[in-house]
């Protein structure tokens, strides 16, 4: 079923709704036979269309940027909402879950056309792919073009595609918290990630479903990359070497018996937390198009390929970053054309800060991009 948004209604607010597309030629050769989109939106959109927003959600994020008509908390508080700099009360703000998700569009969980769930038949889906996705999405809803699409993390890469693929319906983009393209060495974190998750006794090639569910593999993936996440700095100062009261990781007859570090139990606790709201299949479906990000690919240099946009772009940094380092964002905003500043999200977090500080950069974005 096609759900259409009239331009004129009054969108309930922060509720997650759907959309079939239709089929999707993906760029890796597969196919999806129909795809459905989960979304949620805030505000109204106006008479012309041309107030809309599209915020981008990161790996694990979900739909919900911020609140609406629910008392659930939104994941980026900061930036979206009645009053802040996407105000809810003059934009139409939109994020959608993107493809290979969990949290309602089309995903290896969801049911292939024998009913069965995709699971190991699941398609690899790169970001354009998701992009040209979206893109079916924002005609079905009525926008034309976006007055601005943010994101950070994979966010900010999926926006920077947006920028790319369809510079005639982006007039702002931000990027924050990213480069042009995954390095070698984010790639080589991210195989980690999914290696722990497939090598899971009870991953069954990716056909669990049914079946017990591989969360010591997710588990151990998330404790990986929140690694990656956090600084040294944050690391330690908030645990150092402190032992997990009472455990003790200096006293023990049997290596198995030890107890932990404070850091330990945390990571043990974020690994914990993803398990009981992730589907270990779309972390690797996800991770997989983060690893495929390069917006140079089949486009020519990084100049040639970043002046085909015609955005006003925005582009932020964490100082302490040690995921996405603050010279891609550097990089990225020297190929862009004109005079492109790179604004620097102080925090001792790490990459994190992009989600935790975003009021930082507050009066830039209100100042100088969402004007």
């Amino acid at each position: 079923m096609t759900i259409t948004v009239s331009r004129t209604a009054v969108p309930e607010n922060g509720v997650v709704r759907y959309a079939s597309i239709g089929g999707l030629e993906l760029e890796a050769g597969g196919y999806l036979p129909e795809v459905t989109l989960a979304y949620e939106t805030w505000g109204t959109l106006n008479e012309d269309g041309s107030n809309a927003v599209l915020i981008e959600h990161a790996l694990t994020g979900s739909t919900h940027v911020t609140r609406g008509d629910s008392d659930e908390p939104g994941w980026w508080e900061q930036l979206a909402g009645p009053g802040a700099p996407v105000d809810t009360d003059r934009f139409f703000v939109v994020s959608i879950n993107i493809v290979g998700g969990c949290y309602g569009s089309t995903g290896p969980s969801s049911p292939a056309p024998d009913g069965r769930p995709w699971g190991s038949r699941f398609p690899l889906v790169t970001l354009r792919d998701s992009t040209a996705a979206e893109a079916r999405l924002a005609d079905q809803l009525g926008i034309r073009s976006w007055y601005a699409v943010l994101g950070g993390s994979m966010g900010g890469a999926r926006a920077l595609e947006w920028a790319l693929i369809y510079p005639e319906r982006v007039e702002r983009c931000a990027v924050i918290s990213i480069g042009a393209a995954s390095t070698a060495e984010q790639i080589a974190f991210a195989q980690a990630q999914t290696l722990a998750i497939r090598q899971d006794a009870n991953f069954n090639g990716g056909d669990y479903y049914g079946g017990p569910f591989p969360e010591d593999g997710l588990a151990l993936a998330r404790r990986i990359a929140h690694i990656t996440y956090r600084s040294a700095q944050e690391f330690d100062g908030r645990f150092g070497r402190t032992a997990q009261t009472p455990e003790t990781p200096l006293r023990a007859a049997a290596l198995g018996d030890r107890g932990r570090y404070q850091v330990e139990s945390y990571l043990d606790h974020q690994g914990s937390k993803l398990v009981r709201r992730f589907d270990a299949n779309s972390y690797i479906a996800i991770t997989e198009a983060l690893m495929s990000h390069d917006v140079c690919r089949g486009r020519g240099t990084l100049s040639e390929t970043l002046a085909r946009a015609s955005a006003k772009f925005f582009v932020a940094a964490v100082d302490s970053d040690r995921l996405y380092f603050p010279s891609q964002s550097q990089e990225l905003a020297a190929a862009l054309p004109g005079a492109v500043d790179v604004h620097v999200i102080e925090a001792p977090i790490g990459h994190d800060g992009f989600l935790t500080e975003i009021g930082q950069l507050g009066s830039q974005l209100r100042k100088n991009f969402l004007v």
